[in-house]
């Protein structure tokens, strides 16, 4: 058994975050679904609608997460969160591409949502899933896309294992080594909420993603919600 837990002084500082957390087994994650890519195109042409003639900065949903990365020193004109990055990228003409099933569900409902979501392939990662903010002794590691390894800095939130970050800027960019990939049999799938977005939407959006990656990958599915009330849970 390991656990997923987010550190008290996350809370401290940010209170009112809530993660949706899914626990997604012996799934098939190969292939390519064209009701999956119909309805992120979908997706993609009702953002570029919803975002026309508004700044995608400006929006309330995205307000909070820009507001988030100032605390912990990030810079939301250079390190845009998840959400952010995909909404700009629609919003500017380009269609997403295939990655694999989990990425292609889960970046729909993102854009459906507006808030952020991404996940791990569990048999990469070693030990406990911890939401923390960095310390000053991180090991070096290499985000995807990127040519080189480099250690997150100290005061920055991250998501971590034993290892080292598996996702840098609390959900700005994720480790290479810890990606879902078509092989993925086991994953971990996080949403985030800040409001005001709060914990029914996150339940609601939990109960539709999970029922998504069971039409389409099968296997066995377990989910919660972490908030400052519930910090941990064991799977």
């Amino acid at each position: 058994m390991a656990n997923f837990y987010v550190d008290e002084s996350i809370f401290n500082v940010f209170p009112d975050v809530v993660l949706g957390i899914i626990i997604a087994r012996n799934i098939n994650n190969s292939g390519e679904r064209s009701e999956i890519m119909s309805a992120l195109r979908q997706e993609e042409a009702k953002t570029v609608e919803r975002f026309a003639g508004i700044s995608v900065n400006e929006h309330p949903q995205i307000i909070p997460w820009r507001e988030t990365y100032r605390k912990f020193g990030a810079k939301p004109k250079d390190y845009p969160s998840s959400v952010e990055n995909l909404i700009k990228r629609v919003s500017k003409g380009y269609s997403l591409p295939h990655i694999n099933l989990l990425v292609d569900i889960y970046n729909a409902i993102s854009l459906r949502h507006i808030v952020p979501v991404g996940g791990e392939d569990l048999d990469k990662i070693e030990g406990d899933i911890q939401l923390v903010f960095a310390s000053d002794h991180e090991a070096a590691i290499r985000l995807l896309g990127e040519p080189e390894d480099r250690a997150p800095k100290a005061g920055e939130v991250i998501y971590k294992d034993n290892v080292g970050a598996i996702c840098r800027r609390w959900n700005w960019k994720e480790a290479d080594r810890t990606k879902f990939t078509e092989a993925t049999k086991n994953a971990v799938i996080v949403i985030e909420g800040l409001p005001p977005v709060f914990r029914i939407q996150i339940e609601n959006i939990l109960k539709e993603l999970a029922a998504l990656i069971v039409e389409y990958c099968g296997g066995n599915i377990s989910t919660t919600i972490i908030d400052k009330d519930y910090r941990e849970y064991e799977f």
